[in-house]
């Protein structure tokens, strides 16, 4: 749901659906920043034969805008590039897996991908500057299962030795690299959620009146996705290349999006049944901010806004942000649950600029969040000008200790938590939940008081903001790339042999 089948059409293009992006200081690195995107939603492990990959005829970016006009600064470009070693076999691989480059006597492994790292600097005049920062970088297997990928982890990401974690040194850049599957660490209830806006530990007082209160049930659980995760210097990242002291600072805040681009056309090719792609790219997914196109932007929209850059956000799209259909529809939904947020949508009907009938949600997800406006947590907004739903990353905070964190980022008082960037285990499905149903509204309006279930609203999948355990972060790694171990296709969910994981 965080960008999983958001729009008509991307929902037939996995390969170029982007799921979700993440962006954090990193806990064990604190000079560098992690950025994670995500795509291919929703992999069953036992995806076999023709186990899941990235696509060849796709370009994926994360982009990175550091001064605040909505416009990329910076791109990291994935293209990848798929070989089949034992072409007369219609398996993934013929025996156990050995990591190791395409072509390798002994591997066993057919179906093979490696891929190209690009970064690209865009000045402020002149034309962009391309630097390859590695070629030739592995992916790792998918995880098949204990005989195909034995001891997966150990296997693929190595500390030492030939492993899918990658670190580059090239052209004055330095980083650390992965792509590849890994565990979904999103966690939400799709099954509920649109069944009307129903919300299991609240079915009791939803206007079908036709359930009880009951636990909420994670529809990620147990899948996969490909995630493309960087490990970049901050020094690299910010404008004027020196890492800010102050959350204050001018160059403080960066704002992250990632998108697929494809060509413009593509040809049936019938004599090997293959396509034949051409033309120049084309944009056709985006991603800044958690649920923005699934939850906020009309139906007839979401196709075009996946093809637009977020500069677009001020202007066609704004006023989903302004005034969404969501937070209007919430008091009929709930009758009698939310009579100040009913109270408020009446009296208050605005998509302009200047008199928005939801300004907070618009500097949240839009504008970023001035300094001063909540206490005791940094601005993620330091100076920009740009309405464009970007995830914003205030890279001068420092992480927030794995023991004292809150899964409510903000709403929770954790410092280090979305919308400030975003970790893995976020519960941005329930922060952005509980901010539609007004819980941020006295932020910017003090004459708003909140209703108690704006605070209350949740899928159910976490006890409080401290647990940190939701299905998909129970593996959550403490380094990079963060993400769990994928889920193995022998080892179901239900399977209970001793070591079956992988």
């Amino acid at each position: 749901m965080s960008s999983h089948r958001e729009a008509p059409q991307i929902s037939k293009d996995p390969c170029a659906d982007s799921t979700d992006l993440y962006a954090f200081v990193s806990p064990d690195k604190p000079s560098t920043v992690t950025l994670i995107a995500n795509y291919i939603p929703s992999q069953r492990p036992d995806g076999g034969p023709n186990f899941y990959e990235f696509a060849d005829d796709v370009r994926y970016g994360i982009h990175i805008d550091n001064d605040g006009d909505g416009k990329a600064n910076i791109t990291y470009r994935f293209e990848f590039t798929t070989v089949n070693n034992i072409p007369s076999s219609f398996l993934y691989n013929d025996g156990p897996i050995t990591l190791s480059k395409p072509g390798t006597k002994g591997t066993n492994w057919n179906r093979q991908q490696t891929f190209t790292l690009t970064r690209i600097d865009y000045p402020k005049t002149g034309h962009p500057k391309e630097s390859v920062l590695g070629t030739h970088l592995l992916v790792p297997p998918c995880n098949i299962g204990p005989a195909s990928t034995p001891n997966y982890a150990a296997s693929y990401l190595p500390s030492s030795g030939t492993s899918a974690i990658q670190h580059f040194s090239a052209h004055g850049h330095t980083g650390t690299v992965f792509a590849g599957q890994r565990a979904e660490g999103f966690y939400v209830d799709l099954g509920a959620v649109f069944d009307l806006g129903d919300l299991r530990p609240f079915s009791n007082l939803h206007l079908s009146g036709m359930l009880s209160a009951m636990p909420g049930v994670n529809s990620t659980a147990d899948v996969n996705v490909h995630s493309l995760a960087l490990q970049v210097p901050i020094k690299e990242l910010v404008e004027g290349g020196k890492a800010p002291t102050s959350t204050t600072a001018k160059n403080a805040v960066i704002g992250v999006w990632t998108t697929a681009h494809r060509r413009k056309i593509t040809v049936n090719e019938s004599k090997r049944g293959e396509n034949v792609h051409t033309g120049p790219h084309v944009q056709v997914s985006r991603l800044g901010n958690p649920l923005v196109n699934e939850v906020l932007i009309a139906i007839d929209d979401k196709d075009e806004w996946n093809h637009l850059d977020p500069t677009a956000d001020g202007s066609p799209f704004f006023k989903y942000f302004a005034d969404p259909l969501l937070a209007r529809l919430l008091p009929d939904l709930y009758p009698g649950v939310f009579p100040n947020l009913a109270a408020y949508n009446t009296a208050h009907n605005g998509t302009s600029k200047t008199h928005p009938a939801r300004p907070d949600l618009v500097a949240i997800l839009l504008s970023g969040i001035p300094h001063g406006v909540i206490a005791g947590v940094p601005p993620t907004n330091v100076g920009g000008k740009a309405l464009a739903d970007m995830l914003r990353l205030n890279v001068a905070q420092p992480p927030t200790d794995l023991g004292s964190a809150n899964n409510l980022g903000y709403l929770g008082g954790d410092p280090g938590g979305f919308p400030n960037g975003r970790r893995v285990f976020d519960d941005v499905a329930t922060i952005e939940l509980r901010a539609i149903a007004g819980a941020t509204l006295p932020l910017v309006d003090s004459s708003f008081s909140a209703d108690a279930a704006a605070g209350a609203v949740s899928f159910g999948l976490t006890t409080d903001g401290g647990d940190l355990t939701a299905k998909g972060t129970e593996n959550y790694l403490t380094s990079f790339p963060y993400l769990g171990t994928p889920y193995s296709g022998f080892a179901t969910p239900s399977s209970t042999i001793t070591g079956s994981t992988g």
